[in-house]
């Protein structure tokens, strides 16, 4: 069973960073996508940055884009979310979830992934 555990949300001020990261546990697989993911109450779970498992594709949402920067390792099996300039609409819980499946065209889509973390709060304010 794939585990996801996600780390480095927290508080911060409009204009600050946060660095997101996620390491994925148990097995393995020979392709894969790795996306991160935000959530508000009441509000469907949002696309925001993607990353392909050879490292050659990676897709930010345009809303976070020039401000939000995914990278992945798939040696440590690990991505994270660099998020500069935030703003108070980026206040959310953050998810980090793993599709096996890896086709190009479900990288955005959120029922595409097999495997979520728990979460991690983000909270900027203004």
């Amino acid at each position: 069973q794939v585990q996801l555990v996600e780390s480095g949300g927290g508080m911060v001020q409009a204009g600050g960073s946060l660095r997101l990261s996620c390491t994925a546990s148990g097995p393995s697989f020979n392709r894969y996508h790795m996306g991160w993911f935000r959530q508000v109450p009441g509000k469907e779970r949002e696309f925001v940055a993607g990353f392909r498992w050879n490292g050659g594709y990676t897709y930010v949402a345009d809303s976070v884009k020039g401000r939000f920067t995914i990278s992945g390792d798939n040696a440590k099996k690990t991505v994270t979310l660099q998020m500069n300039s935030l703003k108070p609409e980026d206040t959310a819980v953050y998810f980090c979830a793993m599709d096996p499946g890896a086709i190009l065209s479900s990288l955005r889509v959120p029922g595409a992934y097999d495997y979520w973390g728990q979460g991690t709060q983000v909270t900027v304010s203004s």
